[in-house]
């Protein structure tokens, strides 16, 4: 038997990187699995992937997120993990942030996370057990230079758990996953730039970029009984690299290997 055998879950932004993975990670674990994107062929072909269904929304439309967990539960009896995951993100000075790309940045990723926990929470106190897993970023902790709308949003995330963790135990457990830097569609500079991000690299303590399935992993801790007495906590994902005092470690590091030789 798998950890997640039998159980219902929806993945939003489950279409690519670290939604599909998830999707993917859940199916192996006999889990039946809806996959939410806006992105209705690749939705599509995930849940084909898995053996699953697809549903096309944006997750800042409430009333569409709320429609299709009910059909979710209507088609399967029930909701048990909901994994919000869709995010997007932005590169840009705080001072040149519009109204549009700030809303959306907001909207996407703080609005779309309490989207799906309102749509999500009556069934599964109805049911009398859910399990909650919020994507955050390590950004949430701490804020990246030219990152200001997403960071707060993410942050916001962060708190957003802490209070459904509250709200809603014991019956629902809340929790979240801040992923550090991994390779997804969503970091495809990593791809296109390698030699800005190489330095970066050597500043993580495990020396390289994480991966989706990585994050996956996490996500499953947090929606399996291997969890069962974590809630309201938002687990990094960074391979350490908010460990080291940005530049006062590198400084250090070129001291210690100057008067050590």
């Amino acid at each position: 038997m798998g950890e997640l055998d039998g159980q219902v879950t929806i993945i939003s932004g489950g279409a690519s990187g670290i939604g599909r993975a998830t999707a993917v990670r859940f199916a192996a674990e006999g889990a039946v699995v809806a996959v939410f994107d806006r992105d209705a062929d690749a939705a599509a072909a995930v849940a084909q992937e898995v053996g699953g269904t697809a549903y096309t929304l944006d997750v800042r439309d409430g009333d569409a997120f709320s429609s299709a967990v009910r059909g979710v539960a209507d088609a399967n009896g029930r909701v048990d993990v909901l994994f919000n995951n869709a995010g997007s993100g932005d590169l840009r000075p705080l001072h040149t942030v519009d109204d549009k790309i700030w809303h959306r940045l907001i909207d996407v990723n703080l609005t779309g996370t309490f989207n799906g926990m309102r749509a999500a929470v009556p069934l599964m106190l109805d049911a009398g057990h859910g399990t909650i897993v919020n994507n955050a970023s390590l950004s949430g902790f701490m804020p990246t230079r030219n990152e200001a709308a997403y960071s707060a949003a993410k942050a916001g995330v962060i708190a957003l758990t802490r209070s459904g963790a509250l709200e809603y135990g014991p019956a629902i457990r809340v929790n979240c996953v801040a992923p550090g830097h991994v390779r997804t569609p969503l970091t495809a500079a990593f791809e296109h730039f390698p030699e800005v991000f190489e330095p970066v690299e050597r500043t993580i303590p495990l020396r390289r970029i994480g991966n989706a399935d990585e994050i996956a992993e996490v996500v499953l801790f947090l929606a399996s009984m291997r969890s069962s007495y974590i809630t309201g906590q938002t687990l990094v994902v960074d391979g350490g690299i908010s460990l080291p005092q940005a530049g006062t470690d590198v400084a250090l590091q070129q001291l210690f290997d100057r008067f050590s030789s």
